[in-house]
C-alpha cells in the first residue's frame, strides 16, 4: 500500500477542522482535533499555521466578544496548545492573530479574561487602515500595549488587493489592466509607487516579467473597503509578449522531452502553465501577491492567441479567481458530431504520430474509442448513448492514445452542436478555454442577439422547445424578487422586449432595484422545475455590447457571466464619493456636521423603510398634511429609485404642494436629515444621524411587535453589549415621540428600546385607509388583477431569522386551490426581508404581491387574513374580518427569536400548525369566526383600541399643530 502523503493528510485534517467549526462545534473539540497524531514535522507546522489564523481565530474572536467567562473558557483551551506550537508559524501570522495569541501565552489568565484586550483586538482586525510607520517599517496600530516589534507587519499582514478591469490582445501582445495596492497604504501619486506583475512557471524555469507601470485610477478608491484612504494611482498596465513564453516552454519540452526518450517513450507536446503575481512596492513597503478578481464581463473570458498551427497562449481563471497564462497545443481536436439512432458518434484527430489504440473519457467514465492511422496524425472515433447522455451534467470529452498522457479534446473551429430529443436536447459546446463539453439537459433558449434602442433591451435567439404556448422570460434578483416580460414566438426563433427603467408592476411601473438579474424561462405563472436558464450563443460572445447605458439616474449593464450566463446589473447612478468608504466617511464626519451648524428650516423628512417603500404611517401622516393644506416642504427619502412620492394633485387634494426627493445616502440626504425641523420614520435612522435641539424626531415604528424587537433580541442581551446596542440607545435618546397601537404595547416598546419619552397611543394612521376605503378597494383589485366577485385570502407570514434563505410558502396553494374553488383568490405576501423565490400561480388562483408598495391596501381588500408572528394580525381586526394564524414552527420560533404574545392564550381567531388544518378552516372561516366573536372582540379591545380612522389627524393636531 502506498502510505498518503503529508501534504494530503495536512489538508484533510484542516477540512475536518473546518467541518466541526461550521457546525458550531467548541473550540475545545477543534483543538482536539488539531492536536491528534499522525503528522510529521513540516505538516503539522503547516496545519497550526492554516488554523491558528483561520478557525481558531475566528473562534477566539467570537469568543472575546462574549464576556469574561467564554474568554477565559478559549484562553484554558488554547494556552497548553499554544505551548507545542513552533514559534517561527506563530511569528508568521497576521498581526492581530500574533498579537492575540502572545497574549494568551504571557498574560495571566484570569486577568486577560477580565479585560476588554482581545475584544479590542477583534474589533481592529477589520481596519487595516490602522497602520503607522516608524522608519522604514510598518506597524499595526493596536489598541494593545506590547513590544513595537510584535506589531511589525510581515508578509501575512500586507496581501495585494487587486482587480482585473480587462484583458485584451493588442496586436501580438497581451494587455493586462486593473488596480493592486496594499490595504491601509494611500498611494495618492506615482511617485515611489511601483508594482510589476510577474509570471512564474514551473520549477526552474525563469520567470517572465512583464512590462508594467502605474496609472490613475480612482475607481479603486471608490470601491475599498477602507475610510480614509486613497488609491487613486493604484492602477496598473502590464503587456506580454509570447515570444518570452515560447521560448522557456521551448526549453522545457527539450527538457522534458529527453527525459522521455531515455525512458524509450515517444514525446508529447506538453503545456504550460504560469501562474501571474504582483509585486508591489509602495511607501517603503513590499509585497507579493496573486493576481486575481476578474471583473464581470469579458474579462471573465479573455480570448485566446493563435502562435502557430494548433498552439495557443490563453489566459485562464482559476476557481479561485486567479490569474494564469497558458501555452498548450491541440494535441487532441474534434471534427463531427452525428445522431445516429439510439447513439451519438462523435469524430477527432489527433496530430502527430499514427495511433492505433487507445481509450476515450467523457468526464470520469472512461470507453473505449477506435483510433485509425491518417497522414499528419491519427483519427479517433467514439459513440456515446444518448439515453445517458440526456441526465449527464456537463463533462469535458479526453482521449487517451496509448503510451501517451490523455489529451483534452479542443473544438479548434469545428461549429458546436445541439441535438434535440424531445424536451430535452444534448449539446456539444466549448468552454471558454475552447475544450469540448458534452452535456444533457432542458432544450435552453439561446440568446443570439442582444441590443438597446431607446432605453430599452432587445433579446432575440433560437428556443426550439417543441411544447407550444406562450413564455415568459423571468428577471430574477438573488432577493427574491421577480419579474416576467412575455416572449413572443414564432417557430424556433423568440423575441422579448423590456425596458428595465420601467418593469410593469400592479398596473404601474418601477425599475428593477439595484443587484443582478437573472434570466431564464417559463410558462406563465409556473415556478421551479418549469424554469429553463437562458445561455448566451457562444459565437455572439465577442460582439455582445457589455457597456453600461444610464437612463433616468440608474446605470444598466447587461454581460455575460461565467462564460455564457446572461444577467442584468442595475444600479442608481451615484458620484464615486457616495460609493467608496472614504467618501461616505467624508459625507458623515465632514458634511454632516457642517450643515447641522446651520439654521434649522420649517421642513418635514419621511423616511419608510429606509426610503424603499411610499407606505406605512409616514405615509398616512403625509397624507394627512397634505389633505389640510400644509405647504410647508415635504422631503421624501427614496432609496434605489423605489417609487416616486405623489403630490396633492396626483393624491386628488388640489394644486400646488409637491414633494422634495433625496436619493438615499447622497449629500442631499444629509442635508435634509441635519437641517429639517421634523423627522418622521418608521424605523431606525442612519447611524450618522443625532437629533437637534432644535428638531422633532417622530418615532411611528412598522406595528405593534409580536415578536421580541430591540433590546430583547438575543444578540443583543450579551456581555459586553454588542456595537449595535449602543447605536440603538443613541438614536432612542434623539426620539421625541413615540407612537403606539395600545398601552401593552406602549410597555413592550419602552421597554425593547429603553425609551423613556413621550409615548402617543392613538393608533397607528396607517390604519385610518381600512376604515375610509370609498373607491379605494376596486382601485387596488384592479391594480392587483383580482376578478370582480373573488373572495380574496391574504397570506402574510412574516421572516425566520433562523432560516433566511429557505423561504418557501408554506401554506399548500394546490390543496387551497382544489378546497376553495375557483371563487377564492390568495395573495401571498413575503415580507421584504425574505420574498419567496417562487409563488407557483395555479391558473390565477395565486397571487405574489411581495413588491406590492403598501400592505395596508392588501388588507384593506382581504376578506380573511392568514399570518403566523407579524404585527398584520393587531392591524387586522380593525377591519371585523377573520384572522387565521398558521403557526407551523411556534416551538422553533419560540425559542429563536422569542414572543411577547401567548398565541394559545391571547389570539384573535384560530391558530392551526398544518397547512391541511388552515384549508379546512378557510372552507368554514364565517363559522369558526362566528363561534370565536367573543375572542376576537376582546383582542381588538386589547391590542387595537385607538385604530377607528382618525388616527392621522390624531397626530398631526400633536405634533404639527397646523
Amino acid at each position: 500500500m502506498t502510505p498518503a502523503r503529508q501534504g494530503d493528510v495536512a489538508a484533510e485534517r484542516l477540512r475536518a477542522v473546518q467541518e466541526l467549526y461550521d457546525r458550531g462545534e467548541t473550540i475545545d473539540a477543534l483543538v482536539q482535533l488539531v492536536r491528534a497524531e499522525g503528522l510529521d514535522k513540516a505538516a503539522r507546522r503547516t496545519l497550526d499555521g492554516e488554523v491558528l489564523a483561520g478557525p481558531l481565530g475566528l473562534r477566539l474572536d467570537a469568543a472575546a466578544k462574549r464576556g469574561a467567562a467564554r474568554r477565559a473558557q478559549a484562553i484554558a483551551v488554547l494556552r497548553p496548545y499554544l505551548e507545542s506550537v513552533d514559534p517561527k508559524v506563530k511569528k508568521a501570522l497576521p498581526v492581530g492573530r500574533r498579537v492575540a495569541y502572545h497574549l494568551i501565552e504571557t498574560v495571566d489568565a484570569a486577568e486577560l479574561a477580565e479585560s476588554d484586550a482581545l475584544a479590542k483586538l477583534a474589533a481592529a482586525g477589520a481596519e487595516p487602515s490602522r497602520r503607522v510607520r516608524h522608519g522604514l517599517r510598518w506597524y499595526a496600530d493596536l489598541p494593545v500595549e506590547v513590544d513595537r516589534e510584535l506589531l511589525r507587519l510581515r508578509s501575512a499582514d500586507m496581501v495585494p488587493v487587486t482587480q482585473i478591469d480587462d484583458i485584451t490582445w493588442q496586436g501580438k501582445r497581451l494587455r493586462i489592466s486593473g488596480h493592486a495596492y496594499l490595504a491601509g497604504l494611500s498611494v495618492r501619486s506615482g511617485r515611489f509607487n511601483r508594482a510589476t506583475v510577474v509570471l512564474r512557471g514551473p520549477r526552474w524555469l525563469p520567470p517572465v516579467i512583464l512590462k508594467t507601470k502605474r496609472t490613475f485610477r480612482p475607481e479603486a478608491t471608490h470601491a475599498a473597503r477602507e475610510p480614509g484612504c486613497n488609491y487613486d494611482w493604484a492602477g496598473f498596465t502590464a503587456e506580454l509578449s509570447p515570444f518570452a513564453l515560447r521560448w522557456r516552454a521551448g526549453l522545457r519540452a527539450v527538457v522534458r522531452g529527453s527525459k522521455r526518450v531515455l525512458r524509450r517513450r515517444h514525446t508529447v507536446r506538453d503545456t504550460t502553465t504560469w501562474r501571474a503575481e504582483i509585486v508591489i512596492w509602495s511607501r517603503a513597503a513590499r509585497s507579493t501577491g496573486v493576481l486575481r478578481g476578474p471583473a464581470i464581463g469579458r474579462t471573465e473570458r479573455p480570448a485566446g492567441l493563435k502562435v502557430r498551427e494548433r498552439w495557443w497562449v490563453r489566459p485562464v481563471w482559476t476557481s479561485d479567481k486567479a490569474l494564469q497564462v497558458v501555452l498548450h497545443p491541440t494535441r487532441a481536436e474534434l471534427t463531427g458530431v452525428k445522431l445516429e439512432g439510439e447513439t451519438i458518434e462523435l469524430t477527432g484527430f489527433l496530430p502527430g504520430r499514427p495511433v492505433n489504440k487507445g481509450k476515450a473519457r467523457v468526464g470520469g467514465h472512461r470507453m473505449a474509442a477506435d483510433f485509425v492511422p491518417a497522414e499528419g496524425g491519427s483519427r479517433f472515433s467514439l459513440s456515446l448513448a444518448v439515453q445517458t447522455l440526456l441526465t449527464a451534467d456537463a463533462r469535458r470529452l479526453w482521449v487517451e492514445p496509448k503510451g501517451d498522457p490523455a489529451a483534452s479534446v479542443m473544438l479548434e473551429g469545428t461549429p458546436e452542436t445541439r441535438l434535440l430529443v424531445g424536451d430535452r436536447e444534448i449539446t456539444v459546446q466549448g468552454d471558454r478555454r475552447d475544450r469540448v463539453v458534452v452535456s444533457g439537459h432542458k432544450i435552453q433558449p439561446i440568446l443570439t442577439s442582444v441590443t438597446w434602442q431607446d432605453g430599452a433591451l432587445l433579446l432575440a435567439g433560437d428556443y426550439p422547445d417543441p411544447e407550444a404556448g406562450p413564455r415568459d422570460l423571468l428577471l430574477r434578483h438573488r432577493g427574491g424578487l421577480t419579474f416576467r416580460v412575455p416572449l413572443k414566438r414564432e417557430g424556433t426563433s423568440f423575441e422579448v422586449r423590456l425596458a428595465p427603467g420601467a418593469m410593469p408592476r400592479f398596473g404601474g411601473t418601477v425599475a428593477l432595484s439595484e443587484g443582478t438579474w437573472n434570466l431564464s424561462v417559463a410558462p406563465p405563472g409556473k415556478y421551479g422545475p418549469a424554469m429553463v436558464p437562458v445561455r448566451v450563443h457562444h459565437a455572439s460572445l465577442a460582439a455582445l455590447d457589455e457597456d453600461s447605458r444610464t437612463l433616468d439616474g440608474r446605470v444598466y449593464r447587461f454581460v455575460a457571466t461565467r462564460f455564457d450566463v446572461p444577467v442584468l446589473v442595475a444600479a442608481e447612478e451615484r458620484p464615486g464619493d457616495e460609493r467608496s468608504a472614504a467618501g461616505l466617511w467624508a459625507l458623515s464626519r465632514n458634511l454632516y456636521p457642517a450643515h447641522r451648524a446651520k439654521p434649522v428650516r420649517e421642513a418635514t423628512v419621511y423616511a419608510s423603510f429606509d426610503g424603499r417603500a411610499y407606505s406605512d404611517n409616514p405615509r398616512a401622516i403625509y397624507e394627512e398634511r397634505l389633505r389640510r393644506g400644509d405647504a410647508s416642504e415635504h422631503i421624501w427619502v427614496v432609496r434605489d429609485g423605489a417609487f416616486v412620492p405623489p403630490g396633492s394633485r396626483e393624491l386628488g387634494l388640489g394644486e400646488g404642494i409637491e414633494p422634495t426627493v433625496v436619493r438615499e445616502g447622497s449629500g442631499e440626504h444629509y442635508e435634509a436629515l441635519a437641517r429639517s425641523r421634523y423627522i418622521v420614520s418608521n424605523q431606525f435612522l442612519p447611524a450618522w444621524f443625532r437629533t437637534r435641539d432644535e428638531q422633532v424626531c417622530l418615532q411611528t415604528w412598522h406595528g405593534t411587535p409580536a415578536k421580541h424587537v430591540g433590546r430583547d433580541l438575543a444578540h443583543m442581551r450579551r456581555e459586553p453589549r454588542p456595537p449595535v446596542w449602543h447605536r440603538q440607545a443613541t438614536e432612542v435618546r434623539g426620539w421625541d415621540l413615540l407612537l403606539s397601537q395600545s398601552p401593552w404595547a406602549s410597555s413592550i416598546l419602552r421597554k425593547a428600546f429603553g425609551y423613556e419619552g413621550e409615548i402617543l397611543e392613538s393608533g397607528y394612521p396607517r390604519n385610518d385607509s381600512l376604515f375610509n376605503l370609498g373607491d379605494t378597494a376596486a382601485e387596488i383589485r384592479r391594480r392587483i388583477g383580482i376578478p370582480d366577485g373573488k373572495r380574496v385570502i391574504l397570506y402574510a407570514p412574516t421572516f425566520r431569522d433562523h432560516d433566511r434563505r429557505n423561504a418557501v410558502v408554506k401554506l399548500d396553494l394546490a390543496d387551497a386551490k382544489r378546497a376553495l374553488g375557483d371563487d377564492h383568490v390568495v395573495l401571498v405576501r413575503g415580507h421584504l426581508m425574505q420574498a419567496f423565490p417562487h409563488v407557483h400561480s395555479h391558473d390565477g388562483f395565486a397571487i405574489d404581491v411581495t413588491t406590492y408598495p403598501d400592505m395596508t391596501d392588501l388588507m384593506a381588500i382581504a376578506d380573511v387574513l392568514v399570518t403566523d408572528y407579524s404585527s398584520a394580525m393587531f392591524d387586522f381586526v380593525a377591519t371585523g374580518r377573520p384572522v387565521v394564524l398558521f403557526t407551523p414552527d411556534l416551538d422553533k420560533y419560540r425559542s429563536t427569536r422569542g414572543l411577547y404574545l401567548d398565541l394559545e392564550a391571547n389570539r384573535p381567531g384560530p391558530r392551526l400548525a398544518s397547512s391541511a388544518e388552515v384549508v379546512e378552516v378557510l372552507r368554514s372561516i364565517d363559522t369558526v369566526s362566528l363561534r370565536l366573536a367573543d375572542r376576537y372582540a376582546a383582542f381588538a379591545r386589547t391590542y387595537a383600541p385607538h385604530d377607528s380612522g382618525k388616527s392621522a389627524a390624531a397626530v398631526v393636531d400633536h405634533v404639527f399643530k397646523t
